[in-house]
């Protein structure tokens, strides 16, 4: 499988590339008071409101500093309920895309962030899968992604 590969911390993850809508330089984010901490705030993508995560602050980490290499990965975000949303990830020094092959990877044995998958390993370390189904919780979903009926 193609991974985007970017860091969060020291730490390299991978994001599905099947997942990745598109990639885009770190633009200024519309804050939301009393948003959860993961939440960097919103972006506009041509006119449509696209709710934006940062990895690091998901992560339990503070957010990391603003680098040439930090980007927003659009991706298509699936709920459990089968809805598809747009959604921003805020990823520092994202790397590229890379080749994992299924033998390569196997069960990282923690179970520290639900949305933290299979470790695969390289000549540059440990290279971690995020499940992006598995990023949100059903209450920050709820948040994010009212539906008219519930917003009213």
């Amino acid at each position: 499988m193609k991974l985007l590969v970017f860091h969060i911390g020291a730490d390299r993850y991978g994001l599905r590339l099947r997942d990745v809508v598109r990639v885009l330089p770190l633009v200024e984010l519309k804050q939301l008071p009393r948003a959860p901490d993961s939440v960097a705030g919103l972006m506009d993508l041509h006119g449509a409101s696209v709710p934006v995560i940062d990895l690091c602050r998901a992560s339990g980490l503070p957010s990391g500093e603003d680098h040439f290499d930090t980007r927003i990965i659009i991706t298509d975000y699936v709920t459990p309920e089968g809805a598809h949303h747009q959604l921003g990830l805020r990823a520092e020094r994202v790397l590229g895309v890379q080749e994992v092959h299924d033998e390569q990877l196997t069960a990282s044995g923690v179970l520290a962030a639900p949305f933290l998958g299979q470790v695969a390993s390289d000549a540059n370390g440990m290279l971690q899968v995020v499940e992006l189904s598995q990023l949100l919780p059903a209450d920050l979903r709820a948040l994010l992604f009212q539906t008219v009926d519930s917003a009213l």
